[in-house]
């Protein structure tokens, strides 16, 4: 955030305004409207300046509009300058008014249009009747103040009162049923709130592909404890100074052991706030948010599990590789490229009609290729590797399980990676499936291998063993998608950017905007 948004008191107080004509007109009656005493000048005189508040430039002389920037700075009076953001130090945003209600939208002084065909469309999403609720909010602040001295608990009892029934009735004009609802509504909220820890799945990194309950909860958060893998975009979505406390971790790294992962978010909790503990991917697929459940349960916290997109998703949905086909792959198995002592183990894993997604295993492809195999899995099965899936920077790497091992490690860009093929891969790649014709596929992309038998990949996936050729039957009907609930990548998982350097580890900080 390069400049901070404010309202600006200037009830009877003095505006200047220097230029002429329809602009400068139109400035000076925004400045009327918001009770300031305005001037209007056309040549500059820094004696025009004594007793200001604010001043605008508007179709001015270049040079008076200089003269008029530097004599601004050098009193600090705030100064913009209509489509001259350099010479100004504040800006004039589209402006939404409501009674009670007042949205202003900014692009730096840059894109005057753009702002403005923002404030349409956020005018079409506002109630007309929305600055009621802010008269029922300010008729009641007195009440609530007392009710509730800790901020946290304002905080979260207008959270749910202004989005209640209170505000409904509020909305439609009930004035009176709407008193009685928020009367009723502080008189039954709790001074002193438990807090709650939200085990929420990030996705894979783009900002789009977060849940709206997700999103809900950011906005709400008392302060977020986030892994490595959550891009700053994900973080900027919560409020500007909400707290961070970074927590990530990369193989044999782990920034913050987990029991003391779980013992901060019991604190946390423990001290009234809400907290959101914000995973890469889905929280009960590989990312421990089965051992932070046990924990918050154990110690008698609150906590609430909100899924989100797994790396097995979002890579094969990005890679065009379907998890799932009638004709050569009818389960998916998720699996582990590593075990909690290091080790791997991938017996039983090679199973015919199976498509198979090894999360974390980028750096353990030989030995689950040499385990797979082992066990029957043909080297030449169609497999693919999927770097930063879900996001804009994805890259796919395919070819046969033979062929994506030997060439990850140097293919690889460090972006976390899972992978997904099989017999959904080999469809993909026949079919032409989106993400199939991509420039980035990667080099080693192969034809399907013929007839390979049964599953596997490196990190992430390989076909299974196809079924004898289907007879000859009519176009099938639409397919509905499988409901399953989504994983979680762990280490593996995809993120849209990695910050140029994590936070201090464990240690709560403000919001980077």
């Amino acid at each position: 955030m390069r400049h901070l948004p404010i309202s600006l008191d200037l009830q009877g107080r003095r505006a200047l305004v220097l230029g002429q004509g329809e602009v400068a007109d139109r400035q000076a009656a925004l400045l009327r409207q918001a009770g300031a005493v305005v001037g209007i000048v056309a040549d500059f005189d820094p004696a025009l300046l004594d007793g200001c508040a604010f001043a605008i430039g508007a179709a001015a002389p270049e040079a008076a509009l200089r003269a008029l920037s530097a004599a601004c700075r050098a009193r600090g009076i705030p100064l913009a300058v209509i489509d001259r953001p350099d010479l100004g130090t504040a800006f004039m945003p589209a402006i939404i008014e409501r009674p009670g209600v007042t949205v202003a939208i900014a692009t730096d002084g840059t894109a005057a249009v753009l702002a403005r065909l923002l404030r349409q469309r956020i005018e079409a999403m506002l109630p007309t009747g929305i600055g009621r609720i802010a008269t029922l909010a300010e008729r009641f602040g007195s009440a609530v103040r007392r009710r509730l001295p800790a901020p946290a608990a304002r905080r979260r009892f207008l959270d749910a009162a202004l989005a209640g029934p209170a505000a409904d009735h509020a909305l439609a004009g009930r004035e009176s049923d709407a008193n009685l609802a928020f009367a009723r509504a502080l008189d039954a909220a709790d001074a002193a709130p438990p807090g709650i820890v939200h085990l929420v799945g990030a996705g894979p990194g783009a900002p789009d592909l977060l849940t709206l309950r997700a999103l809900r909860l950011l906005g709400e958060a008392d302060v977020i404890v986030h892994d490595r893998l959550v891009p700053a975009e994900l973080l900027d979505l919560a409020p500007p100074g909400t707290p961070r406390v970074f927590v990530g971790k990369a193989r044999a790294n782990h920034c913050l052991p987990q029991d003391e992962i779980n013992a901060l978010l019991v604190r946390l909790a423990r001290e009234g706030k809400r907290v959101v503990r914000l995973k890469g991917g889905d929280p009960f697929i590989f990312g421990r948010g089965g051992e932070e459940a046990e924990a918050l349960a154990a110690a008698g916290v609150a906590f609430e599990v909100v899924p989100g997109i797994t790396a097995a998703l979002a890579c094969a949905a990005g890679a065009g590789i379907p998890l799932t086909h009638r004709d050569c792959a009818q389960a998916v198995t998720v699996a582990t490229g590593h075990r909690r002592d290091g080790g791997v183990d991938v017996r039983g894993l090679a199973q015919p009609g199976h498509t198979l997604a090894v999360y974390m295993g980028l750096t353990t492809l030989r030995p689950i290729r040499d385990g797979l195999v082992a066990d029957g899995l043909d080297p030449a099965t169609p497999a693919a590797i999927v770097e930063r899936g879900g996001t804009d920077r994805q890259r796919v790497l395919h070819g046969t399980l033979e062929e994506v091992v030997d060439g990850a490690l140097s293919w690889s860009q460090g972006g976390p990676v899972a992978a997904a093929g099989g017999g959904g891969g080999r469809t993909g790649r026949a079919a032409g499936l989106p993400g199939h014709d991509r420039p980035d596929a990667g080099r080693g992309a192969v034809a399907p291998a013929p007839a390979a038998p049964g599953p596997a990949t490196p990190s992430a996936a390989a076909a299974p063993r196809p079924r004898p050729a289907p007879t000859p039957r009519p176009p099938a009907r639409p397919r509905r998608a499988p409901s399953r609930r989504s994983g979680r990548p762990g280490r593996g998982r995809i993120r849209n950017t990695a910050p140029p350097a994590p936070p201090p580890c464990g240690a709560p900080a403000p919001s980077g905007r």
